[in-house]
């Protein structure tokens, strides 16, 4: 008898939810069941979307509004421009000295690296408890 198709998650909790539905269920297996793994990707992949489009939106949006924002401040931050200086009969005024270049700032004194402590072992460098 096939099961009914249930219908895919229209929503990013509902596809979420799939996700770490599917997740669980794979962890919980000592071996995986071959028969309901093609349904479990398909699933996976179909709220995968869900979620991705979902993200992709609120990032697109939030990069709009933040955009705008900014331009506002920018045009509220920005002073005035310089009233046109009065003209003149006489010769033009020489041209402002150039601004001093400060002096480079000293390299800092090399440093050697610490010392490896005698009790450092390999399996200290381990990643078994980074979850990914």
């Amino acid at each position: 008898m096939k099961q009914p198709k249930s219908t895919p998650p229209t929503t990013f909790r509902a596809a979420y939810d799939t996700l770490q539905g599917h997740a669980d269920t794979l962890r919980r297996q000592s071996e995986p069941n071959i028969d309901d793994l093609l349904k479990i990707v398909n699933e996976s992949v179909t709220a995968y979307q869900v979620c991705k489009e979902r993200i992709d939106a609120v990032e697109k949006a939030l990069e709009e509004a933040l955009s705008q924002v900014s331009g506002a401040d920018a045009a509220q931050a920005a002073p005035p421009p310089p009233a046109p200086a009065p003209a003149r009969a006489s010769s033009p005024a020489p041209a402002p000295a150039p601004a001093p270049v400060p002096a480079p700032a000293p390299a800092p004194a090399a440093s050697e690296p610490p010392p490896a402590s005698s009790d450092a072992r390999p399996d200290d460098m381990d990643d078994d408890d980074i979850p990914f």
